[in-house]
């Protein structure tokens, strides 16, 4: 940070990240230099074969070329060594060294060309070993080009030439001039259009209509106001999220104060509700994994999925009629009899249907607990993540409920489809036509328990017993007032440090300040930070102290947004500095707050190791709120701990623990004795 800026533009790298690199080439070109050093040594007066001048030629023009190299890259990684991430004053000279390091390709290249005809002239006839170096040669030579082409490729900006036109000093930068308004404009449509391009290639391989069309300009939106007013090079990301790591962890290690203790005692009547909560919610994560079909049941059971599938799924299989959507071979829908255990005249309806804003979802009868179970399923598809990433607020609709407000779009949407499916098909109707006596309970996970919760809001005056179970659902779902309204009827399930759980447009913008400060209170080099890092995060150890050198500067620098080389900044570059009045780092949120749904069970780990498995994993429980969830936790298990196979671990280990101590309450009573 900031970003590199050569031939007049802005890369997707900074001048501090050429160091791990350019080590690692360095190595290979000294290897490399060595290599071909002892073979023009050893065969220094054989070269009076045919075809022996040239490659005494070429072999000499080799040792020279590979040495300019080898020292425009130690001088390439000794500047990018220098200073700190916000400090890059001291490799301000590394954009020349670089161009001198950019001009050696094109002879390596026409050496490379010239080795290749060499080898392929039939009338060379050389000693065999010296052939073979040439051509080991040309094949390195080739490799390294095209890895430098697939580099370039990859730290291309497509804006970063937006951001070279500069205001001369005396021209006003107000936003309200046709000028600087026009502008302003200009760059946020490019830098739509880019992210545009970006979506649409990574979802090349689905069908592709105008809802999808819209759902692209929505998240290409909002990832140009996300990233629109920091100079962050993925490096710095990076960086910043492992010392964030280390700053949390050495938090957590600190002793808690007694009252931040007891304040989680929970009283007996809470613990009772807790204790029932859990076994229901064990009971019906069971269908919310099942929903997944047989990706989840080949996942938890690699060796004999399989078998089991190609054996029993075509056995009992519901009328077409019952299943919308495809399930070539039956495989999802005989894994979800695996998982659930029921039979298949359990089953009201199935839809295996999947597009954007519309997700698969299936309705069955659970005898155990006489309820009508509704289970939706969680991302599994490009078209699920789109509808995740659909994530404006709109308005929530509903009569006969005060406390209406804001709900995650692409979320509703997808609630609104399986509502009129359950609703208008006469779904629901059918069920309780069948069991008039069962209660209503809806279930998901991750995008699913987002949908179970908005549809459960949505049935809730027609089923009044109606109960909810989200598991895993994302952060920023409901507004303040339609979370507090669902606390009677949703019950939420988080393990540990769950990454969607915590997923929200305002703390995602949190996790952006933070990571701007810590790279700008740090002053490690970059390479230090990563290197540290990855040996922290596989070996352990003790947090970095994170030593700053902001003693004598002002702490109210931190909270501008970093942007663009010095030079820009000098320049005062329109598409920045507009950009940075636009959005401070300290402005108020842009976004609405949203919040989990209805009342939140937390399950943590309790005293186990952060980076060695154990299958003897014990888990606590306790109620929790919105505000625990307010900020993004870092650590490896951000993605585990958010996985249904985890959660219905948990789940099921707090539920067996929980029977046992009722077995043993039960045996420790003798009611002869009293």
């Amino acid at each position: 940070m900031p970003g590199l800026v050569v031939f007049g533009r802005r890369w997707a790298i900074g001048s501090d990240d050429f160091v791990l690199p350019g080590a690692f080439e360095l190595f290979v070109r000294l290897v490399w230099w060595i290599g071909i050093l002892v073979l023009y040594t050893v065969h220094k007066g054989q070269f009076n074969c045919p075809g022996g001048g040239l490659l005494h030629s070429y072999l000499l023009g080799l040792l020279i070329l590979l040495a300019s190299i080898i020292c425009a890259l130690s001088a390439l990684v000794y500047i990018s060594m220098q200073g700190t991430i916000s400090n890059p004053g001291p490799r301000k000279s590394l954009p020349k060294i670089l161009y001198t390091r950019l001009l050696l390709y094109f002879p390596e290249f026409i050496w490379a060309v010239v080795g290749a005809v060499w080898v392929s002239d039939n009338s060379v006839q050389c000693e065999k070993t010296v052939i073979n170096g040439v051509i080991g040669t040309v094949i390195a030579s080739w490799i390294i080009i095209v890895f430098t082409i697939v580099g370039v490729l990859i730290v291309f900006d497509p804006l970063g030439g937006k951001k070279t036109f500069y205001l001369p000093d005396g021209v006003s930068r107000n936003l309200e001039s046709s000028q600087s308004g026009q502008l302003l404009y200009n760059v946020k449509s490019s830098a739509t259009r880019v992210w545009e391009k970006r979506i649409r290639l990574l979802c090349c391989c689905i069908v592709q209509d105008d809802d999808h069309r819209v759902a692209f300009t929505s998240i290409a939106e909002l990832f140009r106001s996300y990233f629109s007013d920091t100079d962050l090079v993925p490096s710095d990301i990076a960086a910043g999220l492992i010392l964030l790591h280390q700053e949390q962890d050495k938090m957590e290690n600190c002793p808690k104060e007694p009252e931040e203790v007891l304040c989680h005692s929970p009283s007996s009547l809470v613990t009772d509700d807790l204790d029932v909560e859990l076994e229901n919610a064990a009971h019906y994560m069971l269908f919310a994994a099942a929903a997944y079909g047989w990706p989840y049941y080949v996942y938890t059971n690699p060796y004999t999925a399989l078998c089991k599938l190609n054996g029993d799924c075509c056995r009992n299989r519901p009328t077409d009629s019952d299943i919308m959507g495809s399930d070539r071979h039956n495989f999802h829908f005989g894994s979800i009899l695996k998982i659930t255990g029921l039979q298949y005249r359990d089953f009201i309806h199935i839809s295996f249907h999947n597009k954007i804003y519309e997700i698969p979802f299936f309705v069955a009868l659970d005898h155990k607990k006489e309820a009508i179970v509704v289970a939706v399923r969680g991302t599994l598809s490009f078209e699920d993540i789109l509808t995740d990433l659909s994530a404006d607020c709109e308005d929530l609709t509903l009569e006969e409920v005060l406390e209406n407000g804001f709900v995650h779009k692409g979320i509703t949407q997808a609630a609104n489809y399986i509502y009129r499916k359950l609703i208008n098909d006469g779904i629901l109707n059918q069920a309780f036509t069948i069991a008039p006596e069962y209660k209503l309970v809806i279930v998901g996970h991750s995008l699913g328990g987002g949908t179970a919760s908005i549809l459960a809001v949505m049935l809730r005056n027609s089923f009044p017993t109606l109960r909810c179970y989200a598991f895993s659902p994302p952060g920023g779902l409901l507004s303040k007032s339609l979370a507090d309204y669902t606390k009677h009827f949703i019950v939420s399930v988080i393990v540990g440090k769950d990454l969607v759980a915590r997923l929200s447009m305002p703390n995602m913008e949190d996790l952006k300040r933070r990571i701007v400060r810590i790279v700008a209170n740090c002053n490690r080099p970059k390479y230090q930070i990563l290197l540290r890092g990855c040996w922290y995060e596989v070996f352990g150890g003790d947090p970095d102290d994170f030593p700053t050198e902001l003693d004598g500067r002002n702490q109210d620098a931190l909270t501008q947004p970093l942007l663009a080389e010095e030079s820009l900044m000098v320049h005062r570059s329109p598409s920045y500095n507009a950009l940075e009045e636009e959005s401070h780092l300290n402005s108020p949120p842009q976004y609405p707050h949203l919040y989990l749904p209805g009342k939140i069970i937390h399950i943590v780990e309790e005293c186990s190791s952060r980076r060695l498995c154990s299958s003897d994993i014990k888990y606590t429980a306790r109620w929790s709120n919105e505000t625990v969830f307010s900020s993004i936790l870092i650590s490896p298990k951000m993605i585990t701990d958010h996985m249904p196979d985890v959660v219905l671990k948990a789940l099921n280990s707090l539920s067996q623990e929980h029977g046992s101590c009722l077995s043993c309450q039960t045996r420790d009573y003798n009611p002869s004795a009293v």
